[in-house]
Parts: C-alpha cells; structure tokens; sequence
C-alpha cells in the first residue's frame, strides 16, 4: 500500500502543473499522485494522460466534467488508495527537503504502535512580488515530534488556523468522516479542514516549511476583488460550517474550542468582505449572515458578535464600516490570505 495520496485538482492548469507534479515525483514508489483533471479547455487533460504514462503505477489521471475544486477533491479521495491523503493545488508545490522528513515520519507512524490521524507541517505564503517569506508555523500551538491528543494541545493565537495546505488526515478518517465537499463552490478549503476534525483522535506536528503556496496571481480564488466576485459562495460554505458545527458531536473542549474560533474567523472575513463590497445589497447580506447565526444558535451568536472581532465588523455607519477595514487590514497581514 503507498504511503500517501497526493490530489491534484487542476483547472485550465497547462501553464504551471508540471513544477508541481515533478516536485511530487520525488516520493518515487511510496507515493500516489492522483490527477483530476476538472473539465479544463486547454492541454491540462493531455498533461496528466503523458504523466501517467511515463510514471505507471505513480501516477494516476482521471478526467470529469466541470465540478469545482471541491468536486474534484471529492474525486481524489473516493480514488485514493494510501494511508494518508494530502491535496496539493496545480499552482503550488512541495519542499524536497522537508517531504522526506514527512515520508520518514509517516512510515515510522504506520510501523508504530498508536494510529496516527492527521499530520500538521508549516507551509510558506509564496507571495508574487514579495520579498519575505510568510511562514505559517504551530510551534507554539503544537508539541513537535509526538503524536498527541486535542488534550495535549496549546492555544492557537488569532490568525494560525489549520488550512488545507498544513494537514494530511489519514485517508480513512477523510472517509469515515462521510465529507462531501460541494460541487461548483469555491472555499471549500474551508470544509475540508473542519468537518472531519472530530474523527481526528491523534496529531503529530513536523516542524518543517513543507507546502508551498502560491499566492498572487490576479484571477486566485483568494484575491480580493475575486473574493467579493463570488461573496455568495462564501456565504454558504460559512452556512454550512454553522450548520455543521451546531449539529456535529465534538466532546473535547479543545477542539470544540478550536473549531469556534475557526468558524468565527471566517464570519469575520465574509463580513469584511460584504463591507468592501460597499453596497447596500452586500450590507443587507452581512445582516442576514449574522440573522441566520442568531437564529440557528442564540449563545453561539452572542459569543461571535460579542467578541473584539464581531464587535468590529458590526459596528453601525461609516464610521464603523472604517473601523471594520482596519480590522480587515490587520487579518490580512496577520493571515495573509491575499
């Protein structure tokens, strides 16, 4: 059985997913790269075909209709065949140096004798134009080096969250979480490391710049102006992640902890953005996002709407409005998400 599945989703990707599956590569036979080619128009679907081809048994190429990237991840995982899954966009890639450490590690987890379920590593914001480097790191949060339990955990500060591009899950607790990430919906991201949270019963923190994301490019998902482009998209995966959190059983104070204020993050940056849309239509939205909070939790929406953050993004007219982009300046240089 291979180690790990790597899920490539790519869209239209022709232009730079060979950097990131040569980089891949370098997990030679302990590896599966299994490429989802999601309805692109231009030669991504040939790319993959001659990947497959010159690597058998490494790589696998698998054509779909346009589903959106969660659809595409949804396809990776129900064809993934390793012990542990990690999606890595087309326009990224991985350290050579820091992914041998984390096939060292995950083969001495699968060798030992405790079950390891999710692996948090760093990853680096490649920003375009940008000087330095923004490393996300989870020294503080995370004892390295062990694998651990929520109870063993530190407190995340505001801003250091669990992405997408920090975890690999063991691929059957992605399964037996029962995740299915929507079709045609950007920031799915979001659901991906949420939802199958509570099915993690152990973690283990490796200490190195693993992933490498990049960041930049006018027409990314995480771009500002695209990002209000498509504000009803983060509406609703901020829907479902209340939903799913109000019905979800999450014993461990920590996690329950840690997931609230993850989904409160994320009610902040749909509010910020709804502002910076600066329209009445998107104001009335931001109203109706914190209505349905209220009305789905009461005292979950009096915890979010009375912390620093809520307050601030809720505050009334302009003036408060002013206050809100401030507030959304700091979470940008803080998180950096465009």
């Amino acid at each position: 059985m291979k180690i790990l599945t790597f899920c490539v989703p790519c869209f239209n990707s022709e232009n730079y997913m060979k950097h990131c599956l040569d980089t891949l590569l370098h997990g030679g036979e302990d590896v599966e790269i299994v490429i989802v080619d999601d309805g692109s128009s231009d030669d991504t679907g040939k790319i993959a075909d001659e990947y497959e081809k010159n690597h058998p048994g490494i790589v696998r190429s698998i054509h779909q209709e346009n589903g959106g990237h969660g659809e595409a991840v949804n396809t990776g995982l129900r064809n993934a065949s390793g012990m542990y899954f990690k999606v890595v966009d087309s326009d990224d890639w991985v350290d050579l140096e820091a992914y041998e450490k984390v096939l060292g590690a995950l083969r001495e987890a699968i060798l030992g004798n405790d079950v390891l379920d999710m692996m948090v590593c760093n990853f680096v914001y490649e920003k375009q134009g940008a000087k330095k480097k923004k490393v996300m790191t989870y020294r503080f949060a995370l004892p390295e080096n062990e694998i651990i339990t929520w109870n063993d955990v530190r407190r995340f500060h505001k801003g250091q969250y669990l992405l997408m591009h920090s975890v690999i899950f063991r691929t059957k607790v992605l399964k037996d979480s029962g995740m299915e990430l929507p079709a045609h919906t950007f920031y799915v991201d979001n659901l991906f490391v949420f939802e199958p949270l509570p099915f993690v019963r152990t973690l283990y923190y490796l200490n190195v710049n693993f992933y490498r994301y990049f960041i930049g490019r006018a027409d990314q998902s995480v771009n500002e102006s695209v990002m209000i482009g498509r504000i009803d998209q983060q509406i609703k995966v901020n829907r479902m992640m209340i939903d799913f959190f109000l019905g979800a059983s999450i014993p461990n104070r920590k996690l329950r902890s840690y997931m609230r204020s993850y989904l409160e993050i994320i009610t902040i940056v749909s509010s910020i953005m709804l502002i910076r849309a600066g329209t009445d239509e998107a104001l009335e939205k931001k109203a109706e996002l914190w209505k349905y909070l209220k009305e789905k939790d009461f005292w979950l929406y009096v915890r979010l709407r009375n912390g620093v953050l809520g307050n601030a993004v809720n505050l009334p007219g302009k003036p408060g409005r002013k206050i809100s982009i401030g507030v959304y300046k700091v979470i940008h240089w803080f998180v950096g998400f465009n």
